[in-house]
């Protein structure tokens, strides 16, 4: 790979690009620390590592691949700027570089990134970034970050579809094995676009061809796994962007030939498994991780861990928004099953809430959400009731009550449209 310019014609990713990558990170950031987990070593029964990329300076991995391209640019390329489209980590690694280097940037976010995101970027890049909110996905950044490159002239830092993002992300696994001093038996990756899996794959593939990756992708925004499916990248038709750093509509051509030449196995994990494992981390472990940061280890219930074995968990980000928990704490009991649904069609008589509270709840049930629409119809009325169960196996005792109970009681399923007002 070269190392000046302002457009890479290199379109894959040696060994000897991350490592050359390190040397240039090496003066800017230090290695993020590699920790021993007991509670999810306990739960599979050998040594389970996170490596904290939450605690680098702008809480993800996404510096290290905006900080290597940036730092190859030459002068007439840091005259005329970078653009870049992110969900929020990539913004921040750019507002990093171009804050240490003097380039100045122009950041587009989409509406659907989080208000902490946003104000780390504008703090993080000072009087040389400018942060644009524009669309609802990151897709949707990125087509304007590609015009604006195109009118101006400025060089489009891309979030994971360049030969030297993919290069800087790969210093990851290379500070892993050093840190270890030695191979892991499996290293758990998240996936969104596929830059850190793709430089993982480069220079464990030359260096340490004996280790096993697992790729870990939302299942609702799976994109690296349907590309493999169709032989190319493709674009998802329906994407959750909950998992806001890894909900890519899809993923890079750079970083798809590497993943699908190294035959890698790739996890779709849960939105409400995620939030699970987000819960966990911070209640038992006291570390506060974002949706995509949580996805490697909340695979570990999925995965074939090897029994009394190394297996290392890459923690990518920890930009998570305070205000959000109410909605990971709504996803993660619907998921364990705990939280459930149901329209209630009240008679419209007095007493008829008491004898619902008496005849169908049980004594560890509680009522978390009520609402209650009083029709013309005299005679009934309904409402929507969430019901939050002591354990999710009380669910069959419930719905028997409910079968019992005089009101006519639907249950909402989790896919239906509904849930999209609920979560």
């Amino acid at each position: 790979m070269r190392d000046r310019g302002t457009v890479s014609t290199v379109t894959t990713v040696t060994a000897h690009d991350v490592d050359d990558a390190a040397e240039r990170l090496r003066a800017v950031i230090g290695p993020s620390p590699l920790q021993l987990s007991p509670r999810l070593s306990d739960a599979v029964g050998g040594e389970v590592w996170l490596k904290r990329e939450d605690l680098q300076p702008v809480r993800s991995y996404k510096i290290r691949g905006a900080y290597n391209l940036i730092a190859q640019l030459d002068d007439a390329a840091r005259d005329r700027g970078v653009v870049c489209a992110s969900a929020g980590n990539h913004a921040q690694g750019v507002a990093f570089a171009c804050a240490r280097l003097g380039v100045k940037a122009r950041v587009y976010l989409p509406r659907t990134t989080p208000r902490q995101k946003r104000d780390r970027v504008a703090k993080l890049g000072g009087r040389v970034v400018d942060v644009i909110v524009v669309g609802n996905t990151y897709d949707d950044a990125a087509a304007a970050a590609a015009a604006d490159a195109g009118d101006t002239g400025a060089t489009l830092v891309p979030a994971f579809d360049d030969p030297r993002t993919v290069a800087g992300q790969g210093t990851v696994a290379r500070e892993i094995i050093g840190q270890l001093g030695g191979e892991p038996d499996l290293l758990v990756v998240p996936v969104g676009g596929g830059g850190l899996l793709a430089g993982t794959l480069a220079w464990l593939g030359e260096r340490h061809p004996g280790v096993r990756v697992a790729g870990v992708e939302p299942a609702g925004a799976a994109g690296m796994a349907a590309a493999v499916d169709a032989g190319a990248p493709v674009t998802l038709a329906e994407l959750d962007p909950f998992v806001d750093g890894a909900a890519v509509r899809r993923v890079g051509d750079v970083t798809f030939p590497i993943v699908r030449d190294a035959g890698v196995a790739l996890t779709p994990v849960p939105e409400g498994r995620i939030c699970m494992e987000m819960l966990a981390l911070y209640q038992s472990d006291g570390i506060i991780a974002e949706p995509a940061g949580a996805l490697a280890p909340a695979a570990l219930d999925t995965l074939d861990i090897p029994r009394g074995g190394t297996t290392v968990c890459v923690l990518s980000g920890g930009n998570n928004d305070v205000s959000r928990y109410a909605e990971i704490v709504e996803r993660a009991l619907v998921h364990e099953g705990r939280k459930h649904y149901f329209l209630v069609d009240f008679p419209q008589e007095p007493g008829a809430l008491r004898r619902f509270l008496d005849d169908v709840l049980g004594p560890d049930d509680d009522i978390t959400l009520f609402e209650y629409v009083k029709r013309s119809n005299r005679e009934t009325g309904p409402a929507l009731v969430g019901i939050e169960l002591g354990r999710p196996e009380d669910l069959g005792a419930l719905l028997e009550r409910m079968r019992a109970a005089p009101p006519h009681i639907e249950q909402v399923p989790p896919n239906s449209p509904l849930f999209r007002f609920l979560l």
